[in-house]
């Protein structure tokens, strides 16, 4: 099969499709024959060298997909069949033309949805899902600050906080982000390159704060963060996009506010904490995407590329300028 391949780490000029060997579906997996794929910053830093894959993964970059089962390995449940489409959450492997899967971690196509838009949601809208429910604990009325609102998990993030009762506000770094996050669900958006978030959000709220942050910057955001945390707030926080290094006193302020730092990745989880997440996801979030109505739920889609134009792809993300999710179709 082909897959997404490079030799050594560095930029998207690495990259190139490579045939390898099709992999073989173990206890309890299935293989899906793959239509889409989606980029995720993890991809981009797995490039670079920053971050491997967790023992036992594939090495192949990927972290959600779409599909059709082609073969189902020993000590399947019978949940799935040859020939079902489904999309599924990854630790890699993804940008190929197969991959092997656990089935717990399928999820079946919300009608109505193609392959196309499938593949954006199993990464970024269980990143959101968990921080803001299993993590976070948000509740109706609360006010939640999303940082990179016009991501792939920002996308979700604002339109599940608003399913939750929740009053979505965001950082991004232009008015066009904004602009299409408030037409998401997000009551209001501050342009980080623009103003001081942790101001523009303190007079928002008449000075309380916000309730929880989720946060995929880190370093260059604690001061600002803590400033505009309400008491007994939670920061979230999921990614380093603004360095891991900080120099101040972030303990004593957090201290003072009574906050909560909670830490999160999804990628490293363990299969029975990823199965709960998917079983949790499937029942209560994912027929939403199905119906419609004011609260139905939509992947946001950027640009699709065939695989075929992958540094392309990279190239693009690298630039911030997307938003929502940027798709690899896959041709057999």
């Amino acid at each position: 099969m082909l897959a997404v391949h490079f030799d050594k780490p560095g930029g998207p000029e690495n990259l190139y499709l490579k045939e390898v060997a099709k992999p073989s579906p173990g206890e309890g997996e299935v293989l899906l024959q793959v239509a889409a794929s989606a980029l995720n910053r993890a991809d981009l830093i797995q490039r670079r060298g920053g971050y491997d894959p967790p023992p036992g993964a594939s090495s192949i970059l990927g972290l959600e997909a779409s599909g059709h089962v082609a073969e189902l390995g020993p000590g399947c449940q019978g949940h799935w069949k040859i020939g079902d489409s489904a999309m599924a959450l990854l630790p890699g492997g993804g940008q190929a033309q197969y991959v092997t899967v656990l089935e717990g971690l399928l999820m079946p196509i919300p009608e109505g949805l193609t392959l196309t838009q499938a593949a954006a949601i199993p990464e970024a809208w269980l990143t959101a899902f968990q921080l803001l429910h299993l993590l976070g604990n948000i509740q109706a009325g609360e006010t939640v600050l999303i940082h990179a609102g016009s991501s792939g998990v920002g996308t979700a993030a604002i339109q599940l906080a608003q399913m939750a009762g929740a009053i979505p506000l965001v950082t991004a770094g232009s008015q066009h982000k904004i602009q299409m996050a408030e037409k998401l669900g997000a009551v209001a958006g501050f342009n980080y390159k623009e103003e001081d978030f942790s101001e523009a959000t303190l007079k928002f709220t008449k000075g309380v704060g916000v309730h929880l942050i989720l946060d995929c910057i880190g370093g260059s955001y604690w001061e600002k963060n803590v400033k505009c945390l309400a008491f007994d707030g939670r920061w979230v926080l999921y990614g380093l996009m603004g360095g891991a290094d900080i120099s101040g006193p972030l303990f004593s302020k957090l201290l003072f506010k009574r906050g909560s730092l909670i830490t999160s990745l999804l990628r490293s989880r363990d299969k029975k904490y990823k199965q709960m997440l998917v079983k949790a996801f499937t029942e209560q979030i994912l027929p939403h995407f199905s119906t419609e109505g004011p609260q139905r739920l939509l992947p946001v889609l950027d640009r699709v590329y065939p695989v075929t134009r992958i540094q392309e792809a990279h190239e693009y993300m690298e630039s911030n300028k997307n938003v929502g999710k940027i798709i690899l179709e896959l041709s057999q």
